[in-house]
């Protein structure tokens, strides 16, 4: 958070400290990064979050943090990161743990393929490296999962290698700085960006550039805000050379290309009862929710009627569940459904107790809604 004595506007505070351009020379990007590099390391020193993932520059505590931050919000993950740390505290732990466990302890951060690849990251690093992150972009690029934001951020925060660390907050931040309306999704428009920033982290000292990348996205979190309008009246080491507030150009960038329209998939779940138990059954090993357990779901919105018939064996419906949606990355699930008591253990379906549930099987954040209406009930 910002210090008290802080209070004054980003011009008053920064703008003696960078370099001077005449006012119409047309910067590059890496003039811009240049002239705020000072400013830009000492604003992030005084005002970084504390994030228990900072509290030294352990490769292996990088790693697992950056990946459980895509996706998902710091706050979010905090208490998943805690738990995640006391249970696999090294790569050996994580490379050795079984798919299940390591699934339950995710349960809730969604994307499960980020799970899968950090245990076959792990077993590679354990057989390749010694049980130690490799302190090279290129190996960190080869393994499982590890993106370019990914090895940037380790490699730089690590290991202090001059490497980019530029993600979509970044992205956002750099065009505005740059005044650029080029799509920030496009993959040219990225490595772009990444080549300007790697040009000024090559001038810093050895323990400059995971403090330089890690600036970047602090300012993309906390100033040149995700959701609304940036707070450019906060010291801001780009007040000056920022070329979207200069030009009143904020609301028009970043510019991103229009998503495609996820499809809809309508699902009926089944709570099934069958004396004190609850049935789930795993996914396929492959495709979405690869390998984990869910309740029992139907396609489409059946009528009771309808459920009953595809049960068969003496199931009753108790009660109407009510409906709630799920959105993945290229599907929405809307669902609707039922509490059911079976008369009998129903084929395909695994009952398990209460206790079970909690602590044994994974069940995706798809059901949440399901899944805390069950625990309400205990």
């Amino acid at each position: 958070m910002y210090k008290e004595e802080m209070n004054v506007s980003g011009a008053d505070l920064y703008s003696g400290l960078q370099k001077i351009f005449p006012d119409e020379k047309d910067l590059t990007l890496t003039e811009r990064l240049e002239a705020a590099r000072g400013p830009l390391l000492s604003w992030y020193r005084g005002n970084k979050r504390d994030l228990p993932w900072r509290e030294n520059q352990d490769a292996y505590r990088i790693w697992i943090s950056e990946i459980m931050l895509q996706q998902t919000r710091v706050e979010a993950v905090k208490p998943y990161f805690a738990r995640f740390m006391e249970c696999f505290p090294t790569v050996q732990a994580l490379a050795e743990c079984e798919e299940e466990e390591l699934f339950k302890y995710w349960e809730g951060l969604g994307y499960y393929s980020r799970a899968r690849n950090l245990k076959k990251a792990a077993k590679i690093i354990v057989s390749q490296y010694g049980g130690e992150l490799p302190a090279d972009r290129r190996a960190l690029l080869a393994l499982p999962g590890i993106g370019s934001y990914t090895a940037g951020a380790i490699g730089s925060i690590a290991f202090g290698l001059p490497v980019p660390a530029v993600d979509g907050n970044v992205m956002r931040v750099l065009s505005r700085v740059a005044g650029s309306y080029e799509d920030i999704l496009k993959q040219a428009v990225k490595k772009k960006t990444e080549a300007a920033v790697e040009e000024v982290l090559k001038t810093l000292k050895k323990d400059e550039p995971g403090d330089f990348n890690q600036a970047l996205i602090e300012i993309g979190a906390i100033v040149c805000v995700p959701n609304g309008a940036p707070l450019c009246d906060l010291p801001c080491p780009f007040y000056t050379v920022c070329e979207a507030r200069k030009r009143n150009l904020i609301s028009a960038i970043p510019v991103k290309a229009p998503k495609k329209k996820r499809k809809i998939e309508e699902k009926t779940v089944l709570l099934v009862k069958y004396g004190d138990k609850i049935a789930i059954r795993k996914r396929d090993d492959t495709g979405l929710l690869a390998s984990l357990y869910e309740f029992p779901n139907l396609e489409g919105k059946l009528s009771e009627k309808e459920v009953l018939e595809r049960l068969g064996g003496g199931a009753s419906v108790e009660e109407k569940l009510p409906e709630a949606k799920h959105i993945f990355s290229h599907v929405e699930w809307h669902m609707s459904g039922y509490l059911v008591r079976a008369g009998e253990e129903i084929p395909g379906m695994l009952f398990a107790d209460r206790g079970e549930l909690k602590e044994k099987y994974p069940i995706p954040n798809a059901f949440a809604v399901y899944r805390k209406l069950l625990e309400s009930q205990s």
